[in-house]
């Protein structure tokens, strides 16, 4: 049942689709173009957009039409929401925030637009706790500390094969200086400040993503967490992270294994792996 608040967010936040319906949550997709195409994210094949970058196909993302958050502000209206929390990318990352805040402008209910300083799962598991508040009563004002508090605490670990793809996107931001390593050196990142930051090299692809598991057992550090494993386009890679990380990490509550965001896809490039550790 709705409760006084909605919640609204794009598609960046990887939330898987049954977890969205459950609590109510309106997703709205990001934009893709491929060659001259440009489609929302959620009907381009995977398959293909894994294709088209590998074979250096132009493809580029683009923040949802400003039609398409006031579509959703009115659709919880309609449902008798009284007011909506909408959620979305890195400011740094996206001029997603500035969209939504145009079409919030225009709802015929208070529409409170977050920048939420991150992007994947860290923004999917904020936004799910915030669903959780509205969805036992909870008022704009409560929704909205619960989303700072998982905002605040949560971390992303990530890696990628090669950072060329998000130096195309322009969104490499301080990794800039990892650009030119040996190919032999894998790039771990992390997320500092609403950029792509970095957060060490490793000598080759099996020994990084190995780091990449003891990052994420050091920052969860014994507190009760959410884990996210999320990929793209490469679930083999994934599953070895989440064989690894089960029972490293006992005080994990719920742990959710996911395809990333197309869109983020775009950025990290096939084959990338991330952690998301969410404080509860």
């Amino acid at each position: 049942m709705p409760g006084r608040v909605g919640l609204v967010t794009d598609s960046t936040s990887s939330i898987p689709a049954a977890l969205a319906a459950q609590w109510g949550i309106t997703v709205v997709p990001m934009q893709i173009q491929i060659g001259e195409h440009v489609r929302a994210e959620h009907v381009v094949p995977k398959d293909l957009l894994v294709r088209a970058l590998q074979e250096d196909v132009k493809v580029t993302t683009a923040p949802p039409d400003p039609a398409g958050f006031l579509w959703a502000y009115q659709d919880h209206a309609n449902r008798g929401v009284d007011e909506v929390v909408s959620v979305h990318i890195s400011g740094r990352q996206s001029e997603t925030v500035e969209v939504a805040r145009q079409a919030a402008a225009q709802a015929r209910i208070p529409a409170h637009v977050v920048d939420s300083g991150t992007t994947g799962m860290s923004l999917g598991y904020a936004v799910l706790a915030a669903a959780r508040v509205a969805g036992a009563g909870g008022g704009p004002r409560r929704v909205m500390d619960s989303l700072a508090r998982r905002l605040d605490s949560s971390s992303e670990l990530i890696y990628v094969d090669t950072l060329e793809y998000l130096r195309k996107g322009g969104r490499i931001g301080a990794a800039t200086a990892m650009l030119g390593s040996a190919l032999s050196l894998k790039p771990l990142l992390t997320m500092v400040n609403g950029q792509v930051a970095p957060l060490e090299k490793v000598l080759g692809g099996e020994r990084a993503l190995r780091r990449l598991v003891e990052a994420a057992v050091r920052k969860a550090a014994g507190r009760q967490v959410d884990i996210a494993i999320e990929h793209f386009g490469a679930h083999a890679k994934a599953s070895k992270v989440l064989s690894r990380l089960r029972g490293r990490i006992p005080e994990a509550r719920e742990i959710t294994f996911t395809e990333v965001s197309s869109t983020i896809g775009v950025h990290v490039g096939p084959g990338a792996v991330g952690i998301t550790i969410s404080p509860t």
